[in-house]
């Protein structure tokens, strides 16, 4: 099965995505996890590279089955404004520019994992519980 490319528009040049679903195993349960490659220059040029974990909880019966979290454009240029703001060169040849969760940064429907690249990155249940939490304590405030 072929993998649609998109393209948006973003800091004066168009850039061309894909999203892959994927799923990563937790302490509490199975998550969806959506792998977003975006090159600036072709499919030839260094690709950034976003592992997106889905923040939904709680997880829904057969969470990696039935959660629905996918990206949006907006995340897609959020993603491309942080990776050239933390130094991707979409212009160069080859290589992948990966953004990791140790930026602490964010998305509001996703986090950022490790864990499909290394097994013992932080595990995605508990940082997904951790999220849901602070999102309810900010709506009470």
């Amino acid at each position: 099965m072929r993998t649609r490319l998109r393209t948006l528009h973003a800091a004066g040049r168009a850039f061309v995505w894909r999203a892959e679903i994927r799923h990563v195993q937790g302490e509490a349960g199975c998550h969806r996890c959506i792998r977003v490659r975006i090159w600036g220059a072709g499919r030839t040029s260094c690709a950034a590279q976003a592992d997106l974990l889905s923040k939904s909880w709680p997880a829904p019966w057969g969470a990696c089955a039935t959660d629905s979290a996918y990206p949006t454009p907006s995340d897609v240029r959020a993603i491309i404004e942080r990776a050239l703001a933390a130094g991707w060169d979409p212009g160069i040849i080859g290589g992948t520019f990966q953004l990791t969760e140790a930026t602490g940064w964010e998305l509001p429907a996703f986090l950022l994992t490790d864990r499909l690249n290394d097994p013992t990155a932080a595990d995605p249940s508990r940082r997904v519980i951790d999220a849901h939490r602070r999102k309810a304590l900010e709506q009470d405030s």
